[in-house]
Formats: C-alpha cells, sequence, structure tokens
C-alpha cells in the first residue's frame, strides 16, 4: 500500500509564501495487480497496478506522531507500506510495519519515484472538489473526504453502496442543522466509514477493516 499526504485549498492571497489557507490531508491506499491478461496488442496501464481501498484523513500537521497515528488506525500491522522519504515516516518498522521509503527519481517512468496510485487519488479528490462543489472550506472538508472515500470503495459494487445508504438511512436520526454545524461532519464520519480500517479481506472489495 502507499501512504503521504497534500494540501487542500486555493492560492493564499496576501498572506506571502506559505500553505496559510490550505488543509493538510493524509492518504493511504490499497495497491492492487490486474489478475486478467490484457487484451492481445495492449498494455495494462501502470503496469497492471490498481487502487483498491482508501482512506483520507484531515491531518494537524506533518510530525511523526500524526502520521503514525493515522497508519496505526489504518493498516494492520505486517502490512507493506510505501511512502516517500520525509522523516516522520522513519519510525514505522518499531511499529511493527514493513515500510519502504522511495524517492524522487529523475527517469520518466520509474516506479522508483514517489508513490503513483496515491497521488492519482488525489488527484481525482481534488477535481471532485472543484468540479462538484467549487471548493469546501476547512471546518467540512473531513465530510467531504468521507463522502469520497465511501463512494471510491464501492466504485466497483454500486448497488452495494445504495444497500448501505438504505441501511443508514433507516437507523440514523435526523439531524439539525446546529448540531451538524458543531459536529464538523463526525456524524458523517461514523456513519458512512465506521472503524477508519480497511481489512485484509478488502481483495474480495466486501469487509471493513485494516489495509493488507
Amino acid at each position: 500500500m502507499e501512504v503521504d499526504e497534500t494540501w487542500i485549498g486555493g492560492a493564499t492571497r496576501g498572506g506571502g509564501k506559505g500553505v496559510h489557507d490550505q488543509t493538510l490531508v493524509i492518504g493511504a491506499v490499497e495497491v492492487k495487480e490486474r489478475v486478467a491478461k490484457p487484451k492481445p496488442g495492449k498494455k495494462h496501464r501502470r503496469g497492471g497496478r490498481y487502487a483498491g481501498r482508501i482512506r483520507l484523513d484531515v491531518m494537524p500537521d506533518r510530525t511523526a506522531l500524526s502520521l503514525t497515528s493515522f497508519i496505526q488506525s489504518a493498516v494492520m500491522p505486517g502490512s507493506m507500506i510505501i511512502t516517500d522519504a520525509a522523516p516522520s515516516y522513519a519510525g514505522l518498522a518499531r511499529l511493527g510495519l514493513r515500510a519502504s521509503a522511495r524517492g524522487r527519481s529523475r527517469k520518466p517512468g520509474s516506479r522508483r519515484g514517489i508513490p503513483a496510485i496515491v497521488h492519482l487519488i488525489f488527484s481525482n479528490l481534488k477535481s471532485w472538489l472543484q468540479g462538484c462543489h467549487h471548493g469546501v472550506s476547512p471546518q467540512h472538508l473531513q465530510a467531504y473526504l468521507n463522502e469520497f472515500t465511501f463512494r471510491f470503495n464501492r466504485r466497483f459494487y454500486p448497488f452495494n453502496a445504495f444497500r448501505s445508504l438504505l441501511g443508514i438511512g433507516s437507523e440514523a436520526a435526523a439531524p439539525t442543522y446546529e448540531g451538524f454545524i458543531r459536529a464538523v461532519g463526525s456524524t458523517l464520519a461514523v456513519v458512512l466509514m465506521g472503524e477508519n480500517r480497511i481489512s485484509m479481506e478488502c481483495a474480495i472489495g466486501y469487509f471493513l477493516g485494516p489495509l493488507d
């Protein structure tokens, strides 16, 4: 699996250089290999690698404590994690996780470069936020991340997504606007994502739990 961070938000105006108006988001994505062989004369995109389940969370900072806490909550011990060479990921081995830090490569298309699948997820997320919602406020960003995760993890199983929404709608009490503002998306985080984990069984696209 791959783990990386990105900044969500618009350009800073009048505040000098920096990321004053942006929010840090961390993402974890399961990387799968296509089993079926490509058609004659064609090749699989990205060498047959594609995204399985994902997790996205707003982070307060890029410290080792914040980033590794997210990984511990989303990843099963023993999993292989590919990250960039940020110092905050240096202690993953002590947490029972196998980690591989990959720096930037000057060669186009090199697989030694910074994780590619997770960057594709970030690109799709930003296009969705800008194209569908025309931007969101940091206050509600986590709720939108939860929605994107819910949709993405069920993209191959549309009926399961519909069935999940029916179940959520039949059990969840209707929130008030005031309650929603105070929760800052926490209600959606609970009912849409459940535990912030991806299971080893996610290869069959059914269970929720830590990411293998």
